[in-house]
């Protein structure tokens, strides 16, 4: 990407910090770890990919989350506690019996963004998972209360978990 493209970016994602960045990535055909990298430098954070399994037994401690994975054809969401995964077999296997389970390729992972930024009016939080491509295997969103507020012991964890991995 020209530095001129990546200023240009820059000054869209400070101009529209809540862009679905899936979308501005396809849009301006660059990663979504570029389009996350060009979010303004207090909304966001980068650890090492190789804190994916710390950071996702940490997570389990939460309660509950959102976590999405974004594609090209669709956007799923669940809403549910993350299980503390383990290692097994080449995948890090999310084993509980019902809600989300599954087996994720966690040495895929290039890098942890963290990420506080307005969204659709108001404040969100969220911890997205990036592979060796570019892309986001997946996001887990800082929980809301009844108030749609976000969940202020989930924001602290996360605000940890950014300062700590």
């Amino acid at each position: 990407m020209l530095s001129t493209d990546l200023a240009d970016l820059r000054k869209y994602m400070a101009e529209n910090p809540g862009a679905v960045i899936e979308d501005v990535a396809r849009e301006k055909n660059v990663t979504a770890r570029v389009v996350l990298e060009a979010l303004p430098e207090e909304m966001r954070r980068f650890a090492p990919g190789t804190g994916f399994v710390p950071a996702m037994q940490e997570i389990a401690t939460w309660g509950e989350v959102t976590l999405i994975v974004h594609t090209d054809d669709g956007i799923f969401e669940i809403t549910d506690p993350v299980s503390n995964g383990e290692i097994g077999r080449g995948y890090f296997n999310l084993s509980k019996p019902k809600g989300l389970h599954g087996h994720l390729r966690h040495e895929r992972c290039a890098a942890i963004a963290f990420v506080e930024r307005p969204f659709v009016g108001k404040s969100s939080a969220f911890v997205a998972f990036v592979n060796a491509d570019g892309g986001i295997m997946f996001k887990v969103f800082v929980g809301r209360d009844e108030q749609r507020q976000l969940k202020t012991d989930q924001l602290e964890k996360f605000r940890a978990l950014a300062n700590n991995i």
